[in-house]
């Protein structure tokens, strides 16, 4: 048994609220896929990429920062197929609640969702006559 299993099933048993394990894990992910552009303290590089920390888009509606991180924008690259939607939950619940940010968490099911409605519409997109 690794030791994450372990620990993921210490905190299911000892009932430890899951986003403080989201919150590190986010974290990690965070910084392996978004810091090098929006730097680890989210305040982001002026000029070139946007902070994070306080931003309307980042506390806003779930629906938009994900997918945002989904399909990218204006440079930023698309992260639909790089990441799960676990791992996407997990690095958008960390910046949401991160630096000045109180917004709330996201579920992995809802990242589901909006891929899942980006796939539907894609497809529709692709049925029109041109």
């Amino acid at each position: 048994m690794t030791f994450a299993y372990r620990l993921a099933a210490l905190a299911l048993a000892g009932g430890l609220a899951a986003p403080a394990i989201a919150s590190a894990d986010g974290k990690s992910l965070f910084m392996d896929n978004c810091s090098a552009c929006h730097q680890a303290t989210g305040k982001g590089v002026k000029g070139a990429f946007p902070p994070l920390d306080g931003a309307p888009l980042v506390q806003g509606p779930p629906k938009v920062v994900i997918t945002t991180v989904l399909n990218g924008r204006a440079g930023m690259p698309a992260f639909k197929d790089d990441l799960t939607d676990a791992d996407l939950a997990s690095i958008l619940t960390y910046v949401r609640s991160s630096w000045s940010n109180k917004a709330s968490g996201i579920k992995p099911t809802d990242v589901a969702a909006a891929r899942a409605a980006a796939k539907a519409q894609a497809s529709a997109r692709g049925l029109q006559a041109h």
